[in-house]
């Protein structure tokens, strides 16, 4: 199986500043609904709700919540916390993202009893950390500039892009943004919209 994380195993800062936002809405989540499961798209709802001026966050599609999933499992992995990400389910298969490997009926029920706020510090630390860790040469574009990088990509690779719907494109505007080169964001996204489109 060809996953998101082996296209690109490195976070990018837009990873971990929507982790940081998606970690949040699951929280609020388990705690309002008693670890309910909720879909990739309903997840990114209840985040836009949570922030509603925060435009990294507007622009993100379902297909690329993978790695910001592995940022939240990550976190709860490193801190002994059980996994958050368990809650959020592919709308296809009402199952996890595919990286997730925990126990999930006990997770799920486990989620819902911890006090995710005391969490805060140690995910502001776990942040910090990924943050470091991203490459320096992955440098933030601009939105425009993200845009015309993709146009000459896509007018010089049209064969490669012929399977990239509305929503990729908009994921790999976002990680161009985030500093990946077109190939290697439309590779990511690629192998995220294999994973997403799994169902079993």
């Amino acid at each position: 199986m060809t996953s998101a994380a082996a296209a690109d195993p490195g976070f990018t800062l837009n990873d971990i500043e929507i982790g940081l936002r998606i970690h949040e809405a699951l929280a609020h989540h388990a705690r309002a609904m008693r670890g309910a499961l909720i879909s990739y798209t309903d997840l990114l709802t209840l985040a836009r709700s949570l922030h509603p001026r925060d435009a990294a966050l507007g622009r993100a599609v379902p297909v690329g919540i993978g790695m910001k999933l592995q940022f939240v499992t990550g976190f709860c992995i490193a801190h002994g916390y059980p996994d958050l990400a368990c809650l959020a389910v592919n709308p296809a298969s009402m199952r996890p993202y595919p990286g997730y490997r925990g126990e999930w009926e006990a997770e799920r029920r486990a989620v819902a009893g911890i006090d995710w706020a005391a969490a805060a510090p140690a995910l502001d630390a776990h942040a910090a950390m990924a943050r470091a860790a991203v490459p320096a040469r992955l440098k933030p574009r601009k939105e425009r500039p993200a845009d015309v990088a993709w146009y000459a990509y896509f007018c010089s690779h049209r064969s490669a892009c012929e399977k990239v719907a509305p929503q990729d494109k908009q994921e790999i505007i976002n990680l161009i943004m985030a500093g990946l080169d077109p190939d290697t964001a439309l590779r990511r996204v690629l192998a995220a919209k294999t994973d997403f489109s799994e169902t079993d």
